[in-house]
């Protein structure tokens, strides 16, 4: 290995532990306890050496999200794979939005509340938050119905799974009634 493929990983490792730390930060005490200070302290480098990846916090909100969107888009899919039939699939896929959505508060505010300086519905959006969006129309299209445009149909479905996200996160909905309301918003707006 030469030096410059060395200096190259060792860069990538830094990196990804910048971003594991920013993340793991913003899990334990929210995105208000991730500065860059914080962040150089706790992987014992320097300010000047987190800078050296990351103009600043927003750049690191959106390594943060672009990771939280593979890693979405992957749950999403999983979900899906093991369901048997449309309606199925579309429960497995909200499902799986939502668990992500409340196991991964943090990644989902980087995503979708933070400005993390990514452009979404762009020709320069990122291909992690294009391939979350194609994660989402894949099993969305199926149901969309006849002469319904499927990625309008996965906009307004993806746009009521981030309400009920965030209405439940914030406790503006019963609990109880979470599956009621997958189960009524399923049956809905999925033509089956």
């Amino acid at each position: 290995m030469s030096v410059q493929e060395r200096k190259q990983r060792e860069r990538a490792d830094r990196e990804r532990l910048i971003v594991a730390t920013a993340r793991e930060l913003a899990e334990q005490q929210g995105w208000d306890a991730v500065t860059t200070r914080r962040l150089a302290e706790r992987i014992e480098y320097s300010q000047p050496v987190l800078y050296s990846h990351f103009r600043g916090k927003r750049e690191i909100i959106g390594a943060v999200a672009l990771e939280g969107a593979s890693e979405m888009a992957v749950a999403m899919r999983a979900a899906t794979a093991a369901a048997d039939t449309p309606r199925e699939r579309v429960a497995a896929l909200a499902h799986a939005y939502l668990d992500f959505a409340d196991r991964n508060p943090a990644v989902y505010d980087a995503l979708f509340q933070l400005d993390g300086g990514l452009a979404y519905a762009q020709d320069d959006t990122p291909e992690q938050l294009k391939d979350a969006f194609a994660a989402l129309m894949e099993t969305l299209s199926e149901v969309a119905g006849d002469g319904v445009d499927p990625g309008v149909f996965t906009e307004v479905f993806w746009a009521s799974l981030h309400g009920i996200a965030t209405l439940s996160r914030s406790r503006r909905l019963l609990p109880e009634d979470a599956e009621k309301r997958l189960e009524l918003l399923v049956d809905r707006l999925a033509v089956l």
